[in-house]
């Protein structure tokens, strides 16, 4: 299996982008990239950042067909994580996935 890289987006923000040819995380005009993980990473992600939250999309992104400049860097917090510097183009997207928490608001990935 190819290699893929992984964003989540809620459903609202992806519909802004429906009838475009890209995507522009919400966070993108400050910070000049879109934060992406790994396979390994969307679980830990998921719980870190979007606990409580009712539905996401985690878009499956083929990383031989993005057109911008993706870069492995270090953060703060530990680790080293994919950060896509340009629009994303939804050509390199393979598979929108709907997620939805456990009980307790946290996620499971893959889902059970």
């Amino acid at each position: 299996m190819k290699p893929r890289l992984y964003h989540i987006v809620s459903p609202a923000w992806w519909a802004e982008f429906s009838d475009l040819e890209y995507y522009e995380s919400e966070t993108f005009a400050v910070e000049k990239f879109i934060h992406l993980s790994t396979f390994g990473q969307v679980q830990g992600t998921l719980n870190n950042y979007f606990v409580g939250k009712a539905h996401l999309l985690l878009l499956h992104l083929d990383i031989d067909a993005l057109t911008a400049e993706t870069r492995f860097e270090d953060v703060p917090h530990g680790g080293t994580f994919p950060h896509l510097y340009g629009k994303l183009n939804k050509s390199a997207i393979t598979k929108v996935e709907d997620l939805y928490p456990n009980s307790d608001g946290t996620f499971t990935f893959p889902a059970e």
